[in-house]
């Protein structure tokens, strides 16, 4: 329960649950533009929610696809209504939403 925690302490990991609890799957690239962020910090973070249970991933091309798992444990999902309750309608989710929404108008990966 500590790790799960532990990876919900940090505000792009938030971020990325909240993307993915929305959009399902995302690509690197996807959350890289969403986030704003270089892709060695953004894969950082992913690899720090998938050891921690959170989400799968899958190859497709020279990306990796990200989701959630489609099993998660009782306190994942505890967790993860809570993150969707408390931070949906935060100003910085509706910026990651619109800046994902333009990166897909304009998909270049």
């Amino acid at each position: 329960i500590t790790r799960i925690f532990k990876s919900v302490s940090d505000e792009t990991r938030v971020r990325i649950l909240l993307l993915l609890s929305e959009y399902k799957e995302l690509c690197v690239c996807d959350l890289m533009s969403a986030l704003d962020l270089p892709q060695s910090t953004v894969s950082r973070h992913l690899s720090y929610l998938k050891n921690s249970g959170w989400l799968e991933d899958r190859r497709g091309g020279i990306w990796m696809y990200y989701s959630l798992q489609l099993q998660l444990s009782k306190a994942h999902t505890a967790i993860l209504a809570t993150i969707i309750n408390d931070c949906c309608s935060h100003k910085d989710h509706q910026t990651d939403q619109c800046r994902l929404e333009a990166h897909r108008q304009n998909k270049d990966c």
